[in-house]
């Protein structure tokens, strides 16, 4: 049990027989009426957000979930087939565990898997990976109607769109959650 205070981004609490995430929260103390919590919750199965208040001080049942460093090795066809760092047991994982960050995983890449009751709930990727550009037109000087990007195919068959001076071959750094290009590394 915990209480509103102990509320923090990431912390999964057992709410009408459903495990959620806490997204985001924020402690209100109005001038007029007692203080509350206003948070947005994420079900860890479904994905689904929702907002929810609570009073302060009010106790809430948490979920002990276990955050495991595995490796992911490979796509079965079906499966993403990751490993446990410790005992070097194998696990599939469903494409709809994995979520939309799949796209950018490599072999041998670190992930963190959470378990509850030796269940996997989420995956959680790196925040940024850097990838290979496997094809890219190249940019015309003066080609600004598309706002100065273009689309670039990366070498786990993502497409992201990247500035116009990105070629074939650049190594670039891109985040996860939202697919999104953060930098060209130097090599």
């Amino acid at each position: 049990m915990a209480t509103t205070a102990d509320f923090k981004n990431g912390l999964v609490l057992k709410l009408d027989n459903k495990l959620q995430q806490i997204v985001e929260f924020q402690h209100v103390k109005p001038g007029k009426g007692p203080a509350f919590v206003r948070t947005k919750l994420k079900d860890v199965v479904s994905g689904k957000v929702v907002d929810k208040t609570f009073n302060a001080g009010v106790k809430v049942e948490t979920a002990t979930v276990d955050r495991r460093d595995m490796t992911y090795l490979y796509n079965d066809g079906t499966d993403y087939v990751v490993m446990d760092d410790k005992n070097y047991e194998q696990i599939p994982l469903s494409p709809e565990l994995m979520g939309d960050g799949a796209r950018f995983l490599l072999e041998n890449m670190p992930v963190q898997v959470s378990f509850y009751e030796d269940q996997p709930l989420f995956v959680e990727l790196p925040v940024s990976v850097e990838l290979k550009v496997k094809h890219t037109d190249p940019g015309l000087q003066g080609d600004r109607s598309t706002g100065g990007t273009k689309p670039a195919t990366l070498e786990t068959g993502a497409e992201v769109q990247v500035p116009l001076f990105i070629e074939t071959g650049n190594v670039l750094k891109i985040d996860t959650r939202d697919g999104s290009y953060l930098s060209r590394v130097n090599n």
